[in-house]
């Protein structure tokens, strides 16, 4: 059975692994106020960032789908791992050596299946570079310079070559400790007659790696005419490879994509090399399958949706590329960037672009021309026979219909104005409102209510913009919904918040404060946390352990994402000091011994001339001395707590 890893040693990897790093593999992340960060959320699909990174906390929360925690919930939900997987792969990062409980460290054993998968390909990946090197690789060699790459271009991109023989890579990966379950499942290797054989043999080997950079899959391209495969041969579906979820050359290009806020997204895997190679470096390509939704995921979390944003598409001038083109076009409006498609004179791909026409030809050939809205319209228009009635009205339906699939209103009108240009048509306005039509059917049939203009809001999805805020009711809490319309409801989250992020500027003092004075029930639960946790004192000298304890005495999840949620969120104050916080601490108070004096003088109207004459002066006594503690607070605030 495989062994606890030991407490401290997660500990230390949680320290020793910034959050943010580690985030930043798979998103962009700016700057959100107060020490925080902001992105795109990575676990749902939402137009502004509403998913944010403490990196002082070390945590993260999504104000959205409302997933947070810390780095190590972070890497297990992104990557589908188990808890020990994520930690190995965290520890592996910081360079910490594990130590495991209940039956020592074995690793061939104990190492968790994903980590076992990426160790094998990169074990595989070494292997294919060695085997470039050798004589029987010539003819990989010689394919690489007849296309412009030399050897230092085939290093830089880690391309290999798989040997001829059945079983030369099995053989070295089971030299490696790799059982054969484990390269069948790797799809490094398939059965064959008398067990695993290699998969790929003698082909050109380009190693894919996800956005973290670990090597998840190879494309394979044949060299060979006794080659009975295909041209290009991918790793099959397994647990760490996907074909709809990865993009070749990621690794290479996601922090250039984000800095520059734009992509280039080429065909194949020497158009990548291409491309970089001539300095276009945002260069991406899909690996065997047509551009989609997963893929567009990927590239707007890198992006970070702004409006300057640009993604190039290079297709191949031939019908198969027009028919690429029209597909993505399709998927053109889950961007918030600007698409554009450019395709190069002769129908040429970047890789013979760059070999005929050099390096200064592929960097022209991806400065934005045609959007690729107009050229999608094109190709339907171009189709038909405009010089009859007949032939336009054919031209105007079909491309009418697309263009209602246009969710921007504003975006909508203008590409119909310009589709009129397209099919001859004098009368815009009446493209435009038969475009319109077309989208109220498309909508009225389809149900679709989606996003009209909201918005994701702090307090949940779908809000629109300038309306208050108000989360729902958590199904784990007894007691009134939070809604901060209520000035109540506000001030108790800005005082969760100061003692959870800024504990020394409400210590002691908070920790004297009861949880009934919390009129909210899920802040209610997150006072009893920290209290439980030793107080918000106890944040004063390690914040991190003190927000790791009041995260362990959470009763439920729901309650531990609205610990993680009040650690991560902004301040609503520009200066947060000590003012700040007395005067959060004075209105906390300041409100539940006004609640005080009102349930009391509300028992005794019940009870009226019922109440015993002891019973009443006790009452009035206790009226009179919250009244003086009220006033002294309203005049002295938090000098007087």
């Amino acid at each position: 059975m495989a062994g606890r890893i030991n407490d401290d040693d997660v500990k230390a990897v949680r320290d020793a692994v910034p959050i943010d790093a580690v985030v930043s593999e798979y998103l962009q992340l700016r700057n959100a106020g107060g020490g925080n960060l902001k992105g795109l959320c990575p676990f749902h699909d939402e137009k502004s960032p509403s998913f944010q990174v403490s990196p002082s906390k070390g945590l993260f929360h999504c104000f959205g789908c409302q997933e947070g925690g810390d780095t190590i919930a972070f890497v297990m939900k992104i990557d589908h791992l188990s808890f020990s997987e994520t930690v190995e792969r965290l520890a592996a990062k910081a360079g910490i050596t594990l130590r495991y409980e209940e039956g020592g460290y074995n690793p061939s054993h104990q190492r968790g299946e994903r980590i076992r998968l990426i160790e094998a390909h990169q074990a595989a990946a070494e292997f294919y570079v060695r085997a470039l090197e050798s004589p029987e690789a010539e003819i990989g060699r010689t394919f690489l310079a007849e296309r412009g790459f030399d050897q230092e271009a085939a290093t830089h991109f880690r391309v290999g070559y798989s040997p001829a023989g059945w079983d030369h890579l099995t053989r070295y990966l089971r030299g490696k400790g790799f059982s054969d379950k484990e390269l069948i499942t790797s799809g490094l290797s398939q059965d064959g007659r008398r067990g695993p054989i290699d998969r790929f043999r003698g082909r050109l080997m380009w190693p894919i790696s996800d956005t973290a950079g670990d090597i998840v899959g190879f494309g394979a391209r044949k060299l060979r005419d006794d080659d009975n495969g295909p041209k290009y041969l991918n790793t099959p579906e397994t647990p760490v490879y996907k074909k709809s979820q990865v993009l070749y050359g990621i690794d290479l290009a996601k922090k250039d994509i984000a800095k520059a806020s734009r992509a280039v997204v080429v065909e194949g895997y020497t158009d990548v090399m291409a491309c970089h190679l001539a300095g276009v470096t945002t260069a991406i390509a899909t690996c065997g399958t047509a551009f989609g939704n997963d893929h567009i995921k990927i590239l707007r979390r890198l992006l970070m949706d702004n409006g300057s944003a640009r993604v190039i598409f290079t297709f191949d001038g031939d019908s198969a590329g027009q028919k690429a083109a029209l597909r993505a076009f399709e998927d053109d409006q889950k961007f918030a960037a600007e698409t554009y498609i450019a395709i190069a004179p002769d129908g040429m791909d970047p890789c013979d672009l760059r070999l005929v026409k050099g390096d200064d030809a592929v960097r022209d050939l991806v400065e934005p021309r045609t959007p690729l809205f107009e050229f999608a319209l094109r190709q339907i228009v171009g189709r038909y026979d405009l010089e009859t009635p007949a032939g336009r009205a054919a031209a105007l339906d079909e491309a009418a219909a697309v263009v209602a699939k246009i969710k921007t209103s504003s975006v909508q009108r203008e590409v119909a104005v310009q589709l009129a240009g397209l099919v001859g048509i004098l009368d815009q306005e009446f493209v435009v409102r038969r475009v319109a039509q077309l989208a109220r059917w498309a909508r009225d049939k389809g149900g679709d209510h989606g996003d009209r203009g909201g918005r994701v809001g702090p307090q949940g999805r779908g809000q629109r913009a300038g309306a208050p805020q108000q989360a729902a009711p958590a199904p784990a809490f007894s007691g009134p919904a939070l809604n901060l319309r209520s000035p109540a409801h506000r001030t108790e989250r800005e005082l969760l918040k100061l003692a959870l992020q800024k504990p020394a500027l409400v210590s002691p003092a908070f920790d004297a404060y009861g949880v009934d004075e919390f009129t909210a029930a899920p802040y209610a639960a997150v006072r009893r946390c920290i209290e439980e946790a030793g107080g918000a004192e106890q944040g004063i000298a390690d914040d991190r352990a003190y927000l790791g304890a009041v995260l362990d005495a959470a009763p439920d999840n729901t309650v531990r994402n609205l610990v993680t949620e009040l650690a991560v969120e902004v301040f609503h104050g520009r200066t947060i000091d000590e003012t700040y916080a007395g005067m959060h601490l004075v209105h906390v108070r300041l409100r539940a011994v006004d609640r005080r004096i009102a349930d009391v003088q509300s028992s005794l109207a019940r009870l009226g001339n019922h109440v015993a004459p002891q019973d009443l002066a006790a009452a009035q006594n206790e009226v009179w001395v919250l009244q003086q503690y009220a006033q002294t607070l309203r005049a002295h605030g938090a000098a007087a707590l």
